[in-house]
């Protein structure tokens, strides 16, 4: 699948089901847990579960100088990879703040069921354990690199303004 193709079916078939509540670190690393489903593409019925963290660097709002890093995202074939996916990102005007993700999934198994019933029992769980931290989403299997970054994304945005207003108090701080 090309990248236009795979960017366009994630975009459509993402969903954020659980945003992550607690907010992110405007000045250091956060390390922001999920828990992604996907249809599988073996056993129709039952759902894939990806179990993770993605490690996001200093993600405020000034760009670091280091080069655009997804590591531990599997871009692996040669129409879908790394540097591809960047430039991908870039041309369309996605501009990813820190630029530096580290993906490591935890697990991965499959919830013997359908989509549905996943989605009421890692929310519920999530709900129980009154879990801030960890967000639950859903989108394909094949493109599911894509559906995290967007979840990723999703992430920054609703702490942009956090971010804004707490690098002026330190902006402030430093003038006094």
């Amino acid at each position: 699948m090309d990248s236009v193709t795979a960017w366009e079916r994630a975009l459509r078939e993402t969903d954020i089901i659980r945003t992550r509540i607690t907010g992110l670190s405007t000045f250091s690393e956060t390390h922001v847990p999920y828990i992604l489903l996907s249809p599988s593409q073996i056993n129709q019925g039952d759902t894939v579960v990806r179990t993770g963290e993605v490690l996001v660097h200093r993600p405020n709002l000034i760009l670091p100088p280091h080069i655009p890093q997804l590591e531990g995202f599997a871009f692996e074939d040669d129409s879908f990879n790394e540097d591809a996916m960047i430039n991908f990102l870039m041309v369309r005007g996605v501009s990813l703040p820190s630029m530096k993700y580290d993906n490591k999934i935890f697990a991965l198994n499959v919830f013997e069921g359908r989509m549905d019933d996943a989605i009421s029992f890692y929310g519920n769980r999530l709900q129980r354990e009154e879990n801030t931290s960890s967000g639950l989403l859903s989108g394909p299997d094949d493109v599911w690199q894509l559906s995290l970054l967007i979840f990723i994304c999703s992430q920054i945005a609703k702490n942009s303004s956090t971010d804004i207003r707490r690098l002026l108090e330190e902006y402030r701080e430093k003038e006094n």
